[in-house]
Order: structure tokens, then C-alpha cells, then sequence
């Protein structure tokens, strides 16, 4: 192998596949310093001021003159005098191509009564706002596994009784954006097919109130669904042996759920990359990218996020916009996000993480053209906003932060039953009631924090293995987890601290 990649002939930049020393020949340039690994060096003389493409898009423009062999970085390397507002061909549906011939692979799954499949079976506790958070642990925590592994021995087919619990719900309007999001989250979450049953625990005097909630979610109490409020219920002690006894109530009947085949097509994906480097855009990400195209083969659906983590590259999603307003619909979010990081004295640039920068990216631009390699070849079907229900199958856009708790939980609050993370620095993460499959971007971190990632997509960067086996090994990883196969996240227990509903606008 060679000590580098170049992505594609048009690049101005080699990317290190190990760390370069000065002195070092790469292609026809000798390196000149120390280049990491997974970082950037320039293949020609670059002008002040020019653009610096890599995958043959570019990913910034020169701060100052960059001579050939010369590490490109934060140093040298801008969004441009505009914040990276330069011209983008959005062409939609340049590049929409026929629908894959229909293939039929199967998972065990857990089929509901209304129809849905699920990948988990848990019961979930919700609060409706911060102040009732310690009363839904206290009757989640009755039945943690951890504190006693005879807990649920009788019920081996309930995977758990999970706490969602939050930081908002109040010091905020009663109408408007913010409690819209949240309303529209909480509703995901009780409904998800992942969960036989869920109780939404209240205070009784929040913003978010639960019988408001109800109502403008067109939801109803039942044999699946259960609210109540602490100050109704008489205090915290109440509450929770309250709880205690509606979830003993709803044990029996959780557990006489059976995994049976079931289509790929009851599959939804929620696609994440966290603690991104240099490789992310190189391996996990298109990887993984090859696996969405599986699943889409056999009717399945793969929600790519994160928007402020694909702005620079959007225009390479509404080339597969199915209609020009499904193109149109992502180009709006866009532009809200940059008026929303205008309005809070941000900007777009303000990712990459320190983290990222550290593994080899440098501007968002190029962050971004890593990242949408996740949503793979597909059709764009439709875009949504944060935490809406995802009704169409196929490749599907929702409109969320980069922030992957907040990200996911809105992927999750659409319907999304599995959730698929890259990482390149090594995040920790995990998603209830969706089990979360973590996929290394490189083998130094697979061999270093092996006990969180399930995948080592690092092997493409060791030339032992292509990205299109690379996305079979993922399909085939994602139809065993969604029949049941524990992921590292779940062994470790990651999943109810990550519950994070997005807050917009003031707190009060």
C-alpha cells in the first residue's frame, strides 16, 4: 500500500494513511514537515485565496500561499471571505436514478398489533418536564438489570424498563416552536414500536402539560400509554410506588411478544457520525453509505441528520431529490440555519470539534462532504423536520442538529429502530429504545477502544477490505441486531442518558 490515498485525480490534497515525515516522496512531491496520520499534503503549489478541492469538491480556500508537500490544516486552510457562501449547483434531480430491482431479506422481529415491527421490546418511563425526572429513575431503576440481575428473570423477553428523562419541559413558552419540538418528541417516543408501554410522569405545573400534550398529539390514555402527576399523586414516594405498580401490571403482557420473520423493509436506520476524522469520509462513512443502498434494495429506510454537518455539501443531496421540492424543502433548512447561528452570534464553521480538527478535518465544508457519504447512491425521498413521523420508505432527510444525542433523538422520535454511528476519535454512545451500531473509521481505534465498536470499518484503509464488503458486513450486522443480537452500547448500558429533545428558543 501506498503511505496515502488520493480520493480522486482533480484533488489538491493527499490524505496521510499513516504519519509522513518530512522528506518523505508521495506521488511526485516530497513531503516538507510532519504530516499525522489522516491529515492533509498539498500535491501542487495553491494561491492565497484559491480553492482546495478534495473528493473533487471543495473543502475551503488558501489563507496564504501553500507550496507542494506542505501540510494543509487550520493554518492554512479557510471557509473563504464569505463564511463558505460560495455558488453551489443544486441541480435537483440531476441525478435520480431508477429504483433498485426489489430483494427480500428478513429479520426476526417483533410484529405489534397495529402491524409495526420491532427491533426491541422494552417499557419505557417518560417525563414531561425536569422536575418529575427523579421520580421516572426511581421507577425505571425498580427494575434495572444493574442493580439486580434478577429484576426481570421472569419477563426474559422484555429487554428493560428504560427512564427517558430531560432537561426542559418548562421555563419556556406554552405555544410556539420550542414546545412544539418537544410535544412532537415525547409523542415519538410513546408511540415507538420499540416499546410495549410507556408512563409519562408529570409534575402538574409545567409548561408541557401532559393532558395539552395529549391532546394536540392526538394521543389517549390506554392499556399501552399512562400519565400521571407527582402534585396528583400526593409526592415523590407516591409516584414512584404509582409507577412501579403500572409497570408490574404491564410486565405479563410485554412478555408474550415472539421474534417471528419479518420483511427488511420495517427497518429504519438513523444514520450518525461522531468524533469524526480524517477517514470518516474515506471508510465508515461510505460504508456505510453502501449498506443504506442494501437496505433501500429491499424496502427499508435510512434517515441522514445533522444539518449544519452537511452545509457544504447539500448540493450533493438535491441532486437526488425525487421532486424539485423535496430538494427545494432542504435548501430551506439550510438557509434557516444559517439566519438561526447568525441570530446566536455563531456561525457555520463552528464545527468541527476540537476532536474533529485533531483527526484531520479543517473546515465544515469538509466535514460535511464526508458525512453525507452515510446516505450512500439513493433517491431522496423527503425531508422532514426534527422528530416528525418518517412515512416514506427509502432514503429520507430530517432536519436536526449535529449534536448527535439531540440528532438521534429525533431520528428515534421518527421511527427510526436502529441507529448506525461512525466515529474516527472514538464516541461512546448509545440510543434506547434503538439499539445503536458503532462503526470505527480506522483500526488504531478499533484495536484501542474495541470494546465499544462493533464494526472495523478501518480495514478499507488497510487494503484488506472494499467499501462494498464492507457495506454487505453492515447490512448483514444490522439485520442481526434488529433480530435481537445485543450491540456494545446496549452490553454497557448506554441509552437513557442520551435521550435529548432538541430546546429552541429562549429559556425562561
Amino acid at each position: 500500500m501506498t503511505p496515502f490515498i488520493r480520493l480522486h485525480p482533480r484533488d489538491d490534497v493527499l490524505i496521510a494513511r499513516a504519519q509522513l515525515v518530512g522528506g518523505a516522496g508521495v506521488e511526485n512531491i516530497t513531503v516538507k514537515g510532519l504530516v499525522p496520520a489522516g491529515h492533509k499534503v498539498a500535491t501542487r503549489a495553491i494561491a492565497a485565496g484559491e480553492p482546495v478541492r478534495r473528493y473533487n469538491q471543495i473543502i475551503g480556500f488558501a489563507s496564504k500561499p501553500i507550496a507542494p508537500g506542505e501540510h494543509v490544516h487550520t493554518h492554512n486552510l479557510w471557509m473563504g471571505p464569505e463564511g463558505g457562501a460560495f455558488e453551489r449547483d443544486y441541480a435537483f434531480g440531476a441525478d435520480v436514478k431508477p429504483q433498485p430491482a426489489p430483494r427480500e431479506a428478513t429479520f426476526m422481529g417483533i410484529r405489534r398489533v397495529d402491524g409495526r415491527v420491532a427491533t426491541r421490546n422494552y417499557i419505557g418511563v417518560l417525563s414531561s418536564v425536569n422536575c418529575s425526572a427523579t421520580a421516572a429513575r426511581a421507577i425505571a431503576d425498580h427494575f434495572s438489570r444493574r442493580t439486580d440481575p434478577a429484576a426481570l428473570a421472569a419477563f426474559p423477553n422484555v429487554d428493560g424498563v428504560v427512564a427517558l428523562t430531560h432537561g426542559t419541559g418548562c421555563g419556556m413558552a406554552s405555544e410556539g416552536l420550542g414546545i412544539r419540538i418537544l410535544e412532537r418528541t415525547l409523542a415519538g417516543y410513546a408511540t415507538h414500536a420499540n416499546f410495549w408501554g410507556v408512563l409519562v410522569v408529570g409534575l402538574g405545573c409545567e409548561a408541557n402539560q401532559i393532558n395539552a400534550w395529549l391532546a394536540h398529539s392526538s394521543l389517549r390514555e390506554g392499556e399501552t400509554l399512562k400519565v400521571f402527576n407527582i402534585q396528583d399523586t400526593g409526592g415523590t414516594r407516591k409516584t414512584a410506588q404509582k409507577g412501579i405498580a403500572l409497570v408490574e401490571a404491564m410486565l405479563p403482557q410485554a412478555n408474550a411478544v415472539k421474534r417471528e420473520p419479518c420483511s427488511a423493509s420495517h427497518i429504519t436506520i438513523g444514520l450518525q457520525c461522531g468524533g469524526s476524522d480524517g477517514y470518516s469520509g474515506i471508510s465508515a462513512n461510505p460504508a456505510l453509505g453502501a449498506a443504506v443502498d442494501l437496505l433501500v434494495a429491499h424496502g427499508g429506510t435510512a434517515i441522514l441528520s445533522e444539518t449544519p454537518e452537511i452545509y457544504g455539501a447539500e448540493h450533493l443531496l438535491t441532486r437526488r431529490a425525487v421532486r424539485r421540492e423535496v430538494g427545494e424543502k432542504l435548501i430551506a433548512r439550510i438557509r434557516w440555519w444559517e439566519r438561526y447561528t447568525k441570530a446566536n452570534d455563531g456561525e457555520m464553521n463552528n464545527n468541527p470539534s476540537p476532536g474533529n480538527k485533531a483527526g484531520g478535518l479543517t473546515t465544515i465544508l469538509e466535514k460535511s462532504l464526508g458525512a453525507v457519504a452515510k446516505g450512500g447512491t439513493s433517491n431522496l425521498q423527503a425531508v422532514y423536520e426534527y422528530a416528525q413521523p418518517v412515512k416514506e420508505h427509502g432514503f429520507v432527510y430530517m432536519d436536526t442538529p449535529g449534536y448527535d444525542p439531540v440528532s438521534a433523538t429525533g431520528q428515534v422520535a421518527g421511527g427510526a429502530n436502529i441507529i448506525c454511528f461512525t466515529t474516527g476519535r472514538g464516541s461512546a454512545y448509545g440510543c434506547a429504545p434503538s439499539p445503536s451500531l458503532k462503526l470505527a473509521t480506522n483500526s488504531a481505534l478499533w484495536q484501542r477502544q474495541e470494546e465499544d465498536m462493533d464494526i472495523n470499518c478501518g480495514e478499507i484503509i488497510d487494503g484488506k477490505a472494499s467499501i462494498q464488503e464492507m457495506g454487505e458486513r453492515i447490512f448483514r450486522q444490522v439485520l442481526a441486531t434488529a433480530s435481537g443480537e445485543p450491540t456494545k452500547s446496549e452490553q454497557h448500558g448506554y441509552g437513557q442518558n442520551e435521550f435529548v429533545p432538541w430546546q429552541v428558543g429562549a429559556v425562561m
